[in-house]
């Protein structure tokens, strides 16, 4: 029989989780968000509403947040406060100290995970992100890497609960990916995968090599949220390029056909989106502007943040290029974050997904709380 939990601690984290709950509870405002679900719902309660169905699904997914977030407050309070009870009982009777254990672990790991939503103080964070990853330095070996971190970065968003779609993917010539975009929805996706922006490098034996070297390779990763307007900046119909070709790869029949997929270059900015993968030219060209307007609003804030740099005499990096991880797969396996100096030995783990203590470090670090 396996032995009960050792309680020693359990008062500590007891207590620790009361004051967490308490900071968590000034930062939701329960009250101002119930008051918030009530007014959302006045509106989609109201005659027409659903006549406009732009603003109708704006107002949906914003009382469904809403109400997801309330939910999951209430749960986790409740449960919060069950925790004392079961502590008095787990010490009388030794047989509930493993369903205690259990509860208060549970409880811990949920508040963390709302806690972390703190640190998204950014106007797009609670958005959805579209992320790019293009193949750097090292030939046919980096645009295999850059196909290893879109994988990685496309199981961790499917691991976080978002809805992922491959937007475009451009083939090496030999293997892997010269460039790629996918966009992650739900909530937060963008405020996360700030963390991850950046240039990621793998030293690994080349599978590519003949006399199996050691190699280098380098990509990067690229950050923009998915907005519907960006503020300041006009985009003319006489400043774009829009060519279509026919799409590659997987798709169906139709795809290898057609010339539905649609590539836009924005002359002014030199920015270039293209996807294919609707299957009509129309929707493959709504869903580029929609990319365009992303990639210019990350520029318009790389462009404030360095004019902000500049005026404070700040030689900090913020081009967003910097190198922020290393991959290293021989001689020995490690990923080290240099940003951070968070470090895990198990690289297959990370390349299968798992990002998590990377990214809520690098958030912590950046929103000043180590």
């Amino acid at each position: 029989m396996a032995n009960a939990p050792n309680l020693e601690s359990a008062p500590q984290r007891l207590a620790a989780v009361g004051g967490g709950l308490a900071e968590l509870e000034s930062f939701l405002e329960p009250d101002a968000l119930r008051d918030e679900i009530a007014r959302l719902e006045g509106q989609m309660g109201a005659e027409g509403f659903w006549d406009n169905q732009e603003q109708a699904a704006r107002v949906s997914a914003e009382h469904s947040r809403a109400t997801r977030r309330l939910e999951r407050w209430e749960s986790l309070s409740a449960d919060g406060e069950d925790l004392a009870t079961m502590l008095e009982m787990a010490e009388e009777d030794s047989s509930m100290a493993a369903e205690f254990e259990g509860q208060l672990t549970d409880v811990e790991r949920r508040l963390a995970a709302f806690e972390e939503e703190r640190l998204f103080a950014g106007d797009y964070d609670g958005g959805d992100a579209l992320v790019t990853i293009n193949a750097g330095a090292g030939g046919t070996d980096a645009q295999d890497w850059a196909e290893m971190v879109l994988r990685m970065m496309m199981r961790w968003a499917e691991q976080r609960g978002f809805d992922v779609e491959l937007l475009e993917a451009s083939p090496g010539e030999e293997a892997g990916i010269k460039s790629a975009t996918f966009r992650a929805a739900g909530e937060n996706a963008y405020g996360l995968f700030c963390a991850e922006r950046g240039v990621h490098r793998l030293v690994r034996l080349s599978p590519f090599d003949s006399a199996s070297r050691r190699q280098t390779s380098f990509a990067g990763v690229e950050v923009a949220p998915v907005v519907d307007e960006v503020e300041g900046v006009t985009i003319e119909d006489d400043d774009l390029q829009i060519d279509t070709y026919r799409a590659s790869g997987a798709g169906g029949q139709h795809v290898n056909k057609t010339d539905s997929a649609v590539r836009i270059t924005h002359r002014p900015s030199g920015i270039v989106v293209q996807c294919q993968n609707e299957r009509s030219q129309s929707s493959n060209k709504e869903t580029a502007m929609k990319m365009l307007r992303a990639k210019l609003l990350e520029a318009e804030e790389r462009r404030r943040a360095e004019e902000i740099a500049a005026a404070k005499g700040e030689s900090q990096d913020v081009n967003f290029g910097s190198q922020i991880r290393s991959y290293v797969l021989h001689p020995y396996t490690m990923v080290k974050d240099h940003r951070t100096d968070v470090e895990i030995g198990d690289a297959q783990r990370v390349l299968d997904g798992d990002l998590d203590e990377f990214v809520r470090a690098e958030l912590l670090r950046a929103s000043g709380g180590q």
